[in-house]
């Protein structure tokens, strides 16, 4: 094929193109390309935390026991991040590991702020001695802080807690009713109760029918209360009757 035959060729082939395709196609590759230059160039600037920082962090919330200063530390690397690229979960989860955090809800706030909740623990009672209750039964370790009152000290099996909590303000309304006051409840490994007075009497409760045997102590204490020696420890753990540990005193009457 000479050299004139193959340009013939060529020309033939060319002018069967469509053009308006191609020129469409070449178009749309165009646009393509230039979106994805530009997602790109956005997805490097939303992580950017210097051209788009976390300008600052808005607490909102009653708090007590949880500093600033606290909450600051726990943040810390999180805000390295951009405003756009910092994980709100990751800061949640960073809050919540704060000892007197019950709870804390995260989220963005336009043009680059962080507007997060806190809801703190709130202690109703200590637990084994270390541990603090809060208002749900749950266990939490904390550090003491000042301006807690005084609270009542309840132990038992972790397992155990939220029962315990009921069974103390079962017990204490009644013995308030009566013009008493629960220092302490404790459930041991047996799942016997002792309870504990404000005025110091000890009470031995037993496994079962704790508040039958609180109801009795109740009605028998006007004629304990009349004796000469103080009344030390009631043990309660009989069908009927009771045991009575005097103070000053070496034997029990019963």
């Amino acid at each position: 094929m000479s050299w004139k035959d193959k340009m013939r060729h060529w020309r033939q082939r060319l002018a069967a193109v469509d053009w308006y395709l191609v020129s469409g196609l070449a178009f749309l590759l165009l646009v393509i390309s230039a979106f994805s230059l530009s997602a790109l160039r956005l997805h490097d600037l939303l992580g950017d935390a210097e051209a788009l920082p976390i300008e600052s962090v808005i607490i909102k919330g009653d708090r007590q026991y949880t500093s600033d200063a606290e909450i600051q530390a726990a943040l810390q690397s999180l805000m390295r991040r951009s405003f756009f690229s910092a994980d709100v979960n990751q800061v949640q989860e960073a809050l919540e590991e704060l000892p007197w955090v019950y709870q804390a809800s995260v989220r963005r706030k336009w043009p680059a702020r962080l507007k997060v909740f806190l809801q703190e623990q709130q202690p109703v009672a200590h637990w084994n001695g270390d541990k603090w209750l809060n208002e749900h039964g749950q266990v939490f370790e904390a550090p003491d802080k000042e301006g807690i009152d005084q609270l009542p000290q309840l132990a038992g099996p972790d397992a155990m807690a939220k029962d315990v909590l009921t069974s103390y303000r079962q017990i204490r309304e009644l013995l308030q009713i009566n013009g008493f006051g629960l220092k302490s409840l404790s459930l041991n490994a047996r799942h016997a109760w002792r309870a504990v007075l404000d005025n110091g009497v000890m009470l031995e409760l037993g496994r079962e029918d704790k508040m039958a045997r609180i109801q009795r102590f109740i009605n028998v204490y006007p004629v304990l209360a009349k004796q000469p020696n103080k009344v030390a420890r009631v043990d309660l753990r009989y069908d009927t009757g009771l045991a009575v540990g005097w103070d000053d005193a070496q034997q029990e009457s019963r």
